[in-house]
């Protein structure tokens, strides 16, 4: 089971290679960590960089399956390591993030209406290093380190999750040190019913932050780390998400995905009530989104 140890070796060798992105009180014991910063525009640049550059890559290079950020992540990392990175994404998958993959060198192939498809067309590419976009040792390793840069000041971490690559890898990182509250859309909330079936699960996926959040089976890793650590699961709806990522925008200037703001949804929401003087971090963990509506 990957622990604190791993995540600190991830972070020793992706020194240098990846910000360290601010933490900012936004208000007395209210911590955002605005991981948004970070090169290609997500939390997911950590673990793909560890990925890589724990792994032997071939000549074809690395190919990975995305909702979008995975993508431009592996896009990044493989440019700064000099090797070709090829993307599969969903049809459906933002402009945003496809223009973008396009502009950090990658080759974009799009593959049916969910992340499941197109993950099934990249597994054919079997002459090309596959980097799992959660589901994987050195990805969850890579993104806990962004979990070790808010020890300190944490009593509780509220963590949006999709596939489960971040709240595994923060689990591994704070376990016995935070509490860890995930937080999911209702319509796309894979780890949460795993969960209540006691093991991974197929789900619908739909809603306004299917694109990030979208899984449809939660990741081996990040169940077993959320069952064993007993993890609090809570849910909140669209327009509680819609709402935080305004909010986010009209009071913080933050301009974040709607998978992001579904972290912080659960705060203003009321889904998660925190303790007199619980100190609440919340990670702002991706702003690869189109901010048109946002004006």
């Amino acid at each position: 089971m990957i622990n604190r140890e791993d995540v600190e070796a991830a972070a020793r060798r992706i020194d240098g290679r990846i910000r360290r992105t601010p933490l900012v009180e936004a208000e007395p014991g209210r911590w955002f960590k605005l991981e948004y910063l970070q090169h290609a525009g997500s939390f997911k640049t950590r673990g793909m960089m560890n990925k890589m550059l724990s792994s032997a890559i071939p000549e074809a290079g690395v190919v990975v399956a995305s909702g979008g950020n995975a993508g431009l992540a592996a896009a990044y990392a493989a440019r700064e390591l000099g090797v070709p990175a090829e993307v599969f994404v969903p049809v459906t998958a933002p402009a945003v993030k496809v223009a973008k993959l396009g502009k950090l060198g990658a080759k974009v192939v799009q593959v049916g209406n969910e992340y499941a498809e197109a993950y099934a067309a990249a597994l054919e590419r079997t002459d090309a290093l596959f980097c799992h976009a959660y589901d994987d040792p050195a990805m969850v390793a890579g993104n806990g380190t962004l979990a070790l840069e808010i020890s300190e000041i944490s009593d509780t971490v509220l963590v949006a999750v999709g596939g489960g690559g971040l709240v595994a890898g923060v689990i591994a990182a704070l376990r016995g040190r935070a509490r860890i509250v995930a937080v999911e859309p209702v319509t796309s909330c894979a780890l949460h019913e795993a969960l209540k079936a006691e093991k991974p699960v197929d789900v619908r996926v739909s809603g306004v932050a299917a694109d990030s959040l979208g899984a449809r089976r939660v990741g081996d890793i990040a169940f077993e780390l959320a069952t064993d650590a007993e993890i609090d699961s809570i849910l909140v709806d669209d327009d509680a998400i819609i709402h935080a990522r305004r909010k986010l925008w009209d009071d913080y200037r933050i301009v974040v995905e709607h998978g992001t703001a579904a972290a912080y949804a659960a705060l203003i929401s009321g889904a998660y009530r925190p303790a007199p003087g619980e100190r609440v971090t919340t990670l702002l963990c991706g702003a690869n989104t189109n901010p048109a509506d946002l004006g």
